[in-house]
């Protein structure tokens, strides 16, 4: 130990914990450690028990040892990572496992998210070896363990991966599924599928094929349906003999039956069509910065209930697994995100940093490959795509994810011209970032019909795809009034999502498939002179109670619901859902 050593809290980020200001904005490498004991029956190496220490994620770049003996190694934040330790603890049963993690959130110019360091070699205006951390994306770059930490075992031969993907017509629905096995090529695989009250429904063997449903309940979204997010369970069961032991592995994995497809104009979920009405989030809250925390996300998936949200997007990162389950588990559709944010620099679109953002890509697929509800992968936000090596860049990163998943739709938002997008050719949905009235001619609402008007229209007649509005807003700070709407007050950031409304209201009779706001609640960014406390644009405060932007929003959203839903009249009481 080389410095004093403070309780910390996981899951958490470091930086608002402690009173330290040098924790607050410190960049380096930080040491975790915790001892724990094992069960004794965890150790016995003649039992073919595997034991697997587990990170949901580390932000940023991770080294793990486990009682001084490295057992992993990863790069990049928002995705979990494991190890098999046992051929670290097992045969010294009794012994403390000492689990020790070093962790670095340095950002450069080809980690996903880039950033650099420059270093102030004034040495009249900074201090000796003073440097900064620069980076182009407009939240705080918190760091620490933010995502639960398990010890778990398998036996020595065991499910690795499960694949699933469905195809559904009215009567019948086809579920395809591969398996993988490690350990042994000699075992037995049985699948049962059950519905929700527990019934088998279909049952299959081997490592790959095909289970036929018949009169299947399909996973629907919020709002779409009476019984949104059905799921089924489907049950793998893999047995093996191993030296005249019988070994067997269980894992139930969550499936909704669901079918997506995008046309020119249209986003089709289970053959009808789709609309966004919903959200950019991010992982971000009071003193906890972007740790896991339950009685978080439970208050933030009641709001977006309670708003009449179908959707959000993973804004700009893959958030928590817990949070991705009740997404499947509500009915509440996602654009799944991955860490490409703030890619400017030219030096940030080159062979080392596209190789790790396939890397990140082949991560996130593994990970949310199965859920109903991720209906589209977004594979950056905000790149400088103008940029003429983004042509290469993006093709690359697009294909690569088509590969690894056929069956879903790929996109990056973006902010750049129309005509100059070197990107754009390569998505099936048009995803666009605009601030009219905010950050272009700031304070004037009545450009806005035009400029929204002509970005759509240009878009369009570009490209023949479907566009969603991926963010809009303005910055307001709470119990901050203006009348007529000046900047900054609640009456302002109603004023400009009406006038956005109004246009919406017009195109998507035609082409736009969705609208997510920015953002959902406020967050914390790095200081500066046009941050107070972090970002002003959600529509509720940090601490998740609602502006005046949040009642226009949900009036509009049940409205949209309402016309466009099939439910019977009983269930278009808002009481249902409140």
């Amino acid at each position: 130990q080389t410095g004093p050593v403070i309780d910390m809290p996981v899951p958490a980020s470091f930086n608002d914990v402690t009173q330290d200001p040098s924790l607050e904005n410190y960049i380096g490498w930080v040491w975790y450690e915790k001892e724990v004991l094992l069960p004794p029956r965890w150790l016995q190496g003649e039992l073919h028990t595997r034991v697997l220490l587990r990170f949901g994620s580390a932000h940023y770049y991770a080294m793990v040892w486990v009682n001084g003996v490295q057992v992993v190694e990863h790069e990049g934040g928002h995705l979990p990572f494991e190890a098999d330790i046992s051929s670290v603890v097992q045969g010294s049963p009794g012994v403390s496992c000492r689990i020790t993690v070093a962790l670095n959130n340095t950002l450069t110019p080809h980690t996903l998210p880039p950033g650099s360091i420059q270093y102030m070699s004034d040495k009249t205006r900074y201090p000796k070896n003073y440097f900064v951390q620069n980076i182009r994306f407009d939240f705080f770059n918190y760091a620490g363990i933010h995502r639960p930490v398990v010890l778990y075992t398998t036996p020595s031969v065991y499910i690795d991966d499960i694949t699933v993907t469905t195809t559904s017509s009215e009567s019948v629905a086809m579920v395809q599924y591969q398996v993988l096995v490690i350990g042994s090529t000699l075992y037995s695989l049985s699948l049962s599928l059950r519905d929700q009250e527990g019934k088998v429904v279909a049952t299959g063997d081997g490592p790959a094929g095909e289970l036929k449903v018949l009169n299947p309940n399909l996973w629907w979204p919020y709002l779409m349906h009476e019984n949104p997010g059905y799921r089924y369970s489907l049950e793998v069961k893999m047995q093996a003999q191993v030296d005249g032991v019988l070994l067997e592995d269980v894992y139930t994995l969550p499936v909704g039956i669901r079918t997506v497809h995008v046309t020119s104009t249209q986003f089709l979920i289970n053959g009808r069509p789709f609309y966004f009405h919903g959200v950019n989030k991010h992982e971000d809250a009071d003193i906890r910065g972007k740790g896991f925390d339950w009685p978080l996300v439970m208050k933030d998936f009641n709001l977006l209930r309670w708003l009449g949200a179908n959707s959000f997007r993973t804004s700009h990162y893959p958030y928590a697994e817990e949070i991705m389950d009740l997404c499947d588990a509500y009915g509440i559709v996602v654009i799944d995100e991955c860490p490409g944010v703030g890619i400017k620099m030219p030096e940030s679109f080159g062979n080392k940093s596209l190789q790790h953002h396939l890397v990140v890509m082949e991560e996130l697929i593994r990970r949310d490959k199965n859920r109903p509800s991720v209906v589209m992968w977004s594979v950056a936000n905000e790149p400088a795509s103008e940029l003429p090596p983004a042509a290469h860049y993006f093709k690359t990163v697009i294909a690569h994810t088509k590969a690894l998943d056929p069956s879903r739709p790929v996109t990056f938002v973006t902010d750049a011209n129309y005509a100059l997008d070197h990107g754009a050719p390569y998505v099936d949905v048009i995803c666009v970032n605009s601030y009219f009235s905010w950050y272009h001619d700031p304070g004037h609402l009545e450009v806005i019909p035009l400029q929204l008007t002509t970005q759509f229209e240009n878009w369009y007649k570009t490209y023949q795809k479907p566009i969603i509005q991926s963010e809009y807003g303005a910055d307001s700070v709470p119990g901050l009034h203006s009348d007529p709407p000046l900047m900054f007050s609640e009456e302002y950031q109603k004023a400009m999502l009406q006038e956005y409304h109004s246009v919406f209201d017009k195109k998507r009779k035609e082409y736009v498939i969705g609208e997510l706001i920015w953002n959902f609640a406020d967050f914390m960014t790095n200081q500066g002179t046009t941050r107070v406390l972090g970002n002003k644009k959600g529509i509720f405060t940090r601490q998740r109670q609602p502006k005046s932007a949040a009642f226009v929003l949900r009036e509009r959203y049940w409205k949209i619901a309402n016309e466009s839903s099939c439910l019977p009249p009983i269930m278009k009481s808002h009481n249902l859902f409140l």
